[in-house]
């Protein structure tokens, strides 16, 4: 079984405090797939940005959407994000993950109408040779806006399609998509459906929150998840845990 995992910003650091990493639920993580990865054919991590991508991001204006043309915000950025990549590859690194860096500004593109474009035979290749790669969001060339955001919601798609994957895992702050009284919904097949109780994060966030993340689930042709911290283990391990999204 080849599993996409995401560890959203919101797991990995403290979003409400600037360039802070929550160490502690970054091991829990790293700890959970760990465990797991012997009972898996592939693995590909993914991380978002949290306080260290998106205030940078949001010091120059840049988002999905809005580019900028200033090198320094490309650096800005960009080097926030490697910062954070370090931390993640270390904790995984620590828990014998053979975790190894693939950073989006170096492959993927935008053209002039916004689509995506990430080439991932690199990272097929490096699934193949034994390694765990290990994406984030990031900036990347945009035709006629200079640089953009990459979220790591639109890396999961576009890496889940492109290695064929079997399940997909979205761990985000909450257990799940949540209804209006806090009560995880176990199955969203429509965005309609939940539309009215997506809200956004509640920190800085350029990349569309969990209703961003549920739109870029919809698109898969996989089975996808989205839960917390404490179901990583049991993700997997191959339980439906959290949201299925389907």
């Amino acid at each position: 079984m080849t599993v996409v995992l995401k560890l959203g910003g919101s797991v990995v650091t403290e979003k409400d405090r600037e360039e802070t990493l929550d160490g502690e639920s970054l091991d829990a993580a790293a700890t959970a797939v760990g465990n797991a990865l012997d009972g898996l054919d592939g693995l590909i991590v993914v991380h978002g940005g949290g306080s260290f991508g998106h205030p940078n991001a949001a010091a120059y204006d840049v988002s999905t959407t809005q580019g900028t043309h200033d090198s320094n915000g490309v650096l800005a950025i960009h080097g926030a994000m490697k910062t954070l990549n370090t931390f993640v590859l270390r904790r995984l690194r620590e828990h014998d993950v053979p975790a190894v860096p693939v950073h989006p500004l170096s492959a993927a593109s935008r053209d002039g109408d916004g689509e995506l474009t990430l080439p991932t035979e690199q990272v097929r290749t490096l699934l193949d040779e034994g390694f765990v790669p290990v994406l984030h969001g990031d900036v990347i060339a945009h035709a006629g806006e200079g640089v953009t955001v990459v979220s790591g919601d639109e890396l999961i798609v576009e890496l889940a399609q492109g290695v064929d994957a079997d399940r997909v895992g979205l761990c985000s702050a909450v257990p799940g998509v949540l209804d209006a009284e806090d009560e995880v919904i176990p199955l969203v097949d429509e965005y309609d459906d939940v539309a009215d109780v997506l809200g956004a994060s509640d920190a800085t966030d350029v990349t569309g929150g969990m209703a961003g993340k549920v739109r870029a689930l919809l698109e898969l042709d996989v089975e996808a998840s989205i839960f917390d911290l404490d179901a990583v283990g049991p993700f997997l391990a191959g339980e439906r845990v959290g949201t299925t999204i389907q």
